[in-house]
């Protein structure tokens, strides 16, 4: 392919998904000749798009429609065209401002899930931090009674959870509290994840042994860990659902409509993906069937980590119609991210 058709192809490209966002409708070539690249002719448009439908770029919903973008012509506009631009100054100040009005972790979660919701025109989500990624700032040991003994933890972004495990020997109030400041001597400046291999590691030294109480100090927390091991998934914030089911292609079709409702009531496929992007460097694009889930492949998942030196927390984003608007939603995504890591590094 010489340089000249690979341009045209590019340039066409761009306009039907451009013409595409906008109006959510198939592209003619009539349209985009007269509008966007009128020193082509139609035929000759026509003639490109028709290549481009055989290369997997665009499809053909009808027999006498335009063309629409296919997944992989999406990809490709995302990979090789789309120029990406700063977030204005204007909206960075709105989600500043929303963001950062609480200080109660639960809403600014909510807040951040609202406002990209809010400038995107799509669904936004966002993944609260999972309780094994933060760092512990406090543990305490609290008798419930002869059989029954709480451990509390308080991370340092203020979240706090609770795990009870029965006991076989009933267990003081005044040794729970040695128990404590135990334990809190080696989770000092570790993640839940870090303290519980920190908590193997001390029970197989020897050294460990010659005080009873602070060996019974490592069982107690093992078990409880070991107990809400299940319990440590990340709540999930969505905003912005009825902007999805506004879209045309899901009026149009009820069966899509029906099956993504359900996806969304349900929030166990939302979960799974923003959880698949945990590990990821910066923004991720999934689009269409590349989430790997059939009940969201009609759609695109733009999604970014927010995090605190390099320890992920969580992760949110944006989903929409695989024809959302990337060089918007990108640089929104990416922001907030950026700001919740802010926000969760000064807490």
């Amino acid at each position: 392919m010489n340089e000249t058709a690979a341009t045209r192809i590019k340039n066409i490209l761009q306009t039907v998904i451009i013409q595409y966002i906008y109006a959510g409708e198939p592209v003619g070539s009539g349209m985009v000749s007269k509008r966007h690249i009128p020193h082509l002719s139609p035929a000759t448009i026509r003639h490109i798009m028709s290549e481009m439908e055989e290369m997997g770029y665009l499809m053909q919903p009808h027999a006498s429609a335009g063309r629409i973008p296919t997944d992989k012509g999406f990809r490709f506009y995302v990979d090789s065209i789309l120029k990406i631009k700063e977030l204005p100054q204007a909206e960075r100040e709105k989600i500043n401002a929303r963001c950062q009005r609480s200080q109660e972790i639960e809403n600014i979660m909510s807040d951040a899930s609202s406002i990209l919701s809010s400038l995107s025109n799509c669904m936004g989500v966002v993944l609260a931090p999972k309780f094994d990624n933060v760092f512990i700032k406090h543990i305490e040991f609290i008798r419930l009674g002869r059989t029954q003994v709480m451990m509390l933890l308080v991370s340092n972004s203020a979240i706090v959870q609770n795990y009870i495990v029965r006991i076989e020997e009933d267990l003081k109030q005044h040794d729970l509290e040695r128990m404590s400041v135990y334990l809190n001597s080696i989770a000092k400046g570790l993640t839940l994840r870090k303290l519980k291999k920190k908590i193997i590691e001390e029970m197989r030294k020897e050294k460990t042994l010659y005080d009873r109480l602070m060996a019974k100090a490592l069982k107690l927390s093992k078990a409880a860990l070991d107990e809400g091991k299940n319990r440590n998934v990340g709540n999930i914030y969505v905003e912005g659902k009825a902007n999805i089911f506004d879209q045309p292609e899901f009026i149009e079709d009820a069966e899509k409509m029906k099956l993504l409702f359900k996806t969304f009531e349900e929030k166990s496929v939302l979960v799974k993906v923003l959880d698949k992007a945990m590990d990821a460097n910066g923004v991720q694009i999934f689009i269409g069937p590349e989430s790997g889930f059939d009940e969201i492949r009609e759609c695109s998942v733009v999604t970014a980590p927010y995090s605190d030196n390099g320890n992920i927390f969580g992760t949110l984003g944006i989903i929409g119609p695989m024809r959302m608007n990337y060089s918007r939603v990108i640089p929104l995504v990416n922001y907030t991210a950026d700001l919740l890591s802010d926000i969760m590094a000064r807490r």
